[in-house]
């Protein structure tokens, strides 16, 4: 069966990286977790104090920033990797979500991220989560999904993520950072955070991740099996 690229869009904390990951596992896809990619870069940045102001800074950084994902069998996931080094537990801190929205809106990290995100899913098959997926970086992907969530159950996702990495954040703070991150990420000039026409919106206010993978798989096999009459045509 013809393999397809699933992009799934929307607001941060509303479990997009979850379910992107356990959909990629029940179909045999690769998970690129764009918004991870982001995060390295901004670890990068503030580790070497970085100019964001810039251009020609930040353009010289790009170029010594290297990203991969390696899968631990241990834990069942890959984890990100910047140069070498795992920081996947380091980019999930606060410190990087209080950045990353920055960093992700200067015009010369999303030209080179979308590059390397394009590279990555050019032989399909892949299942990628982000801000701008469905709109810039595959807009042509066959399934496009735009995750939405109610602002108090996205704050409390995210304050439990985080209090499993043993960082005990108050839920206003929390509140603060993805209202932040709502405004900085639908109003940049360089791929804002928005709706592709053709997405299908998931509200995960309510619902389980097992039905929002369930609501996912259904859609996507739809669109293998049309992807299939194609070829046949």
């Amino acid at each position: 069966m013809k393999r397809i690229v699933i992009a799934i869009d929307g607001y941060s904390a509303c479990g997009k990286s979850t379910t992107a990951k356990a959909v990629a596992s029940k179909l045999g896809y690769a998970y690129i977790d764009t918004g991870a990619m982001y995060r390295a870069a901004t670890l990068y940045f503030h580790e070497h104090y970085i100019n964001l102001t810039d251009p020609k800074a930040v353009g010289q950084a790009l170029e010594q920033i290297h990203i991969s994902f390696i899968f631990n069998s241990k834990i069942d996931q890959s984890e990100t990797y910047l140069n070498g080094l795992n920081v996947e537990d380091e980019i999930r801190k606060m410190y990087i979500s209080e950045n990353v929205s920055e960093v992700s809106a200067l015009p010369e990290v999303r030209k080179y991220m979308v590059g390397l995100q394009k590279k990555m899913g050019k032989k399909r098959g892949v299942v990628m989560d982000g801000r701008d997926i469905g709109t810039e970086v595959f807009p042509d992907a066959e399934l496009k999904i735009f995750m939405v969530a109610d602002m108090n159950i996205r704050a409390h996702r995210r304050q439990l993520e985080l209090l499993e990495r043993k960082q005990v954040v108050p839920l206003n703070e929390i509140i603060d950072n993805i209202q932040k991150r709502d405004i900085l990420d639908t109003t940049r000039k360089e791929g804002p955070l928005r709706k592709a026409e053709d997405a299908f919106i998931l509200d995960s206010t309510y619902i389980t991740i097992e039905e929002q993978v369930d609501f996912i798989i259904n859609l996507a096999v739809g669109k293998m099996i049309d992807a299939n009459r194609l070829l046949l045509v």
